[in-house]
């Protein structure tokens, strides 16, 4: 038996919007639209659907997720750019020795963890 991750689903108020943070604030880039009308974006290898709640679910729903950790080796940039947008700096996280993070909040609320490559 084997397994693939297919996709993470964010639920939004406003995917358009939450969709462009990702693409403008973290380089990804738009896939498709969904087949229940939605947008997906290929945020560097793993998929991101959003979508507002689907009228037809019968389980219920809750707006974003835990959070995303992206690996970056311009860290400092990316950080700088984030902090140019007024992103929400959650948490920094810098112990000698150690890869840098960064926690900061996305759309909705979502966490999204972003770590220095290790050399």
């Amino acid at each position: 038996m084997t397994f693939k991750l297919n996709h993470v689903h964010l639920k939004t108020k406003n995917p358009e919007m939450t969709a462009r943070f990702y693409v403008d604030t973290l380089g990804a880039k738009y896939a498709n639209r969904t087949t229940s009308g939605g947008l997906r974006v290929d945020l560097h290898g793993l998929l991101l659907n959003v979508s507002e709640f689907h009228q037809t679910q019968k389980r219920k729903q809750k707006y974003g997720m835990e959070h995303i950790a992206i690996e970056t080796d311009e860290f400092d940039v990316v950080l700088g750019n984030l902090r140019a947008q007024g992103v929400n700096i959650i948490e920094l996280i810098a112990d000698p020795g150690l890869r840098r993070v960064c926690f900061f909040e996305g759309p909705d609320s979502v966490e999204i963890e972003l770590m220095e490559r290790k050399a």
